[in-house]
């Protein structure tokens, strides 16, 4: 544990933290799940993200980091991350070491996972606040919280007794408080200052409007369908004039593989009433220009231009077969 806390000391005392960031409320953290079958296996998985975007991953066969992104090493440098690279290594090996050690004591019954979420947010970019959860079995299990282990509710006396176990390490807590209040918060800031070209970017939505009978007699289920945004923050409502259709209902947004979204808006209404809807989207690349688009329009569109399109075609026809008759 001696030579563990040198390792995390090394990374936390070297480098700057950088002055050009994104001033904007967003958090780094890393998600790591053990899965533990029995007495004599059990396996590793790690990634880190900022907010909804993933930075890294980690390669439980070799011990290594993925960088995920050209700017996901940031500003520090290679020794910095072979340290960090190595901390996270001795952290999977020794927190195995000591589940399976302690298993019984604790009546942790196989198979079991332990998740854990560390990291730290950076508000209007200047204040920093760590965190650290752990789950077992995806239920809150404790959290490190004013250099203190403690349990939760769900956790009961497993929890409490864990918690009593880390908070007589000193090594393990000062490993913890220094991580959420240097390490974190610095390599933060670098990621934003290294991407801030990719993390700023803006790309504009697409739109489209599509529907399909309701399984009740005379009712349309109507889906306005907005794709391969950037950022994914994004508003999309069904509307009526400019009344809001509050029985609008929204999926979940989806990551495209180039790193943009997608987005369905649905509206469940009768035949008779889709006349008139609209769907509005506002996303930060439109700049207060929202994109609304309305139910019907294209197809009237389209019903008017054949309209006028026919007869002309028609009359062009009859004029050519006129003179070729002469």
């Amino acid at each position: 544990m001696l030579f563990l806390q040198f390792i995390f000391l090394d990374v936390v005392l070297g480098g700057s933290i950088t002055e050009n960031v994104v001033q904007e409320n967003i958090s780094l953290y890393g998600m790591l799940t053990s899965s533990y079958a029995n007495q004599s296996w059990a396996q590793n998985r790690g990634s880190a993200w900022l907010d909804d975007l993933q930075t890294h991953g980690w390669d439980s066969e070799s011990g290594t980091i993925i960088f995920l992104h050209t700017w996901s090493r940031g500003n520090f440098s290679n020794k910095e991350l072979v340290d960090l690279q190595l901390l996270i290594r001795v952290y999977f090996s020794e927190l195995t070491l000591e589940v399976h050690k302690r298993a019984s004591q604790l009546q942790f019954k196989y198979p079991f996972d332990i998740q854990v979420r560390a990291g730290c947010e950076l508000h209007s970019g200047k204040t920093t606040k760590g965190f650290l959860n752990v789950a077992f079995n995806g239920l809150n299990f404790l959290s490190f919280q004013n250099k203190l282990w403690v349990p939760s509710l769900e956790g009961g006396i497993r929890a409490q007794k864990v918690c009593d176990l880390l908070n007589n390490d000193e090594g393990i807590k000062a490993i913890e408080y220094y991580f959420e209040r240097d390490v974190c918060p610095r390599f933060l800031l670098s990621l934003l200052d290294a991407g801030k070209m990719d993390l700023q970017r803006q790309v504009r939505p697409e739109v489209w409007l599509s529907s399909s009978p309701n399984l009740e007699l005379g009712r349309l289920l109507l889906a306005c369908h907005v794709s391969g945004f950037y950022p994914k923050p994004i508003w999309v409502m069904w509307m009526q004039d400019a009344q809001e259709q509050l029985e609008t209902k929204q999926g979940d947004i989806l990551p495209h593989a180039d790193g943009t979204w997608y987005l369905r808006v649905t509206l469940d209404v009768a035949a008779r009433e889709a006349a008139g809807l609209s769907c509005r989207v506002r996303h930060s690349s439109l700049r207060d220009q929202d994109i609304i688009l309305y139910w019907g329009h294209g197809l009237s569109v389209i019903m008017i231009a054949l309209a006028v399109i026919v007869p002309l075609v028609l009359l062009i026809v009859l004029v050519l077969l006129c003179k070729k008759r002469w």
